[in-house]
């Protein structure tokens, strides 16, 4: 059955169909039978036969096969199979009459994206799978509608190598980041002038320590993969796997550097997040007590709002440090202090060289 289970739903659904039709028959004539019209028996059996068919036949035997399904296919198989085997060439013949009355429809028991996940959500809360796994069907198909702009690194939280400095600080950089690459870049983060792997650096320190020391890291960068903000996701994982790539800066419609994105980050869209040994247990949000807060400058805006239980209302950014670049106008030394939506907020840790914002504090503003 298992190697050929369009022909005998084919089959069964044949018989099906066959019986419905002679119980409407039956059920009508029982009704003429007690001395009702042709009309009256007409009328009373299509109401009769639509709550058997409904209850018997159609929401019955589905929710006792999905709950008992092993059971049901040991009691019910030897017949499946009986049925096939009479009835093979008629329900071929009619199969064939059906696709040349509506030729290139297909055939299918789940027509539509919400059906699929309805089911898969019957299926958890019937215990037949775990949560965990209807949440990552349900990951796969929301990477599907993911756009870049949605998982990338943003601009602001970037970590670079400056074009000035030397393999062999690169290197120091390197290690004291944690990342195995980084985008090399000249007077500012849309100047990409290619991408560094700490592989790279360091097989030509080890190989030549003291041109390491004077060898600038452009020597080492690669060409780096552009990718618009607005390219599907899934899309973006595909073409990472095409070029061998694990990284890709990304663009915003005016052709400036908007972030980058790493298959680790599209990876973990659809299974959640991936740690390793490196990877440091950074609080987001830390209330400091005075009615301020610090909060990662890659914390999203949305989680902020929630947690100071006011509204944000910014579209074009997602991060807190996005936020402050945007209203500041430009990347901010420590102390740079802005006021957005009712908030105060202050540069308070800046990797001035990687130019990066790493923390920003956050306090409401008084309302005189």
């Amino acid at each position: 059955i298992a190697a050929d289970v369009p022909a005998h739903l084919n089959a069964v659904n044949f018989v099906r169909v066959l019986c419905e039709t002679f119980a409407a028959i039956l059920v009508a004539l029982s009704f003429v039978s007690l001395g009702y019209d042709l009309t009256q028996s007409l009328i009373a059996s299509a109401i009769a036969m639509t709550a058997i068919t409904f209850v018997l036949v159609g929401s019955s035997p589905r929710s006792v096969g999905r709950a008992h399904p092993m059971r049901i296919v040991r009691v019910t198989g030897g017949l499946v199979r009986a049925i096939r085997l009479l009835l093979g060439p008629l329900t071929i013949a009619l199969v064939g009459i059906g696709n040349a009355v509506t030729p290139g429809r297909a055939r299918t028991t789940i027509n539509t994206e919400r059906q699929l996940l309805s089911m898969v959500d019957e299926a958890t809360e019937s215990d037949a799978i775990e949560e965990e796994d209807r949440d990552l069907i349900r990951s796969i198909f929301d990477f599907g509608d993911t756009i870049l702009r949605e998982v990338m690194i943003a601009r602001t939280e970037m970590a670079a190598l400056d074009s000035t400095i030397t393999v062999d600080e690169a290197l120091g950089m390197f290690l004291a980041e944690g990342y195995s690459r980084m985008p090399v870049v000249g007077v500012d983060n849309d100047d990409v002038l290619g991408i560094a792997h700490i592989k790279d650096t360091a097989r030509f320190v080890r190989a030549n320590p003291t041109k390491a020391k004077k060898a600038l890291i452009t020597e080492l960068a690669r060409p780096a993969l552009f990718l618009p903000e607005v390219k599907m996701a899934d899309e973006a994982l595909r073409v990472l796997q095409a070029e061998a790539n694990h990284m890709a800066l990304v663009v915003d419609e005016y052709g400036g550097i908007a972030g980058l994105v790493t298959m680790e980050d599209l990876i973990e869209e659809v299974l959640g997040e991936i740690s390793d040994e490196y990877d440091d247990d950074e609080v987001e949000i830390v209330d400091l007590g005075d009615g301020s807060s610090r909060v990662s400058a890659s914390t999203n805006i949305d989680d902020l709002a929630e947690h100071l239980d006011i509204p944000i209302d910014e579209d074009d950014v997602d991060t807190v440090g996005g936020l402050f670049v945007k209203n500041f106008g430009r990347f901010p030394e420590t102390g740079d202090i802005v006021e957005v939506d009712g908030l105060k907020l202050i540069a308070d840790r800046v990797e001035r060289r990687r130019k990066r914002l790493i923390t920003v504090l956050v306090r409401i503003v008084d309302v005189p």
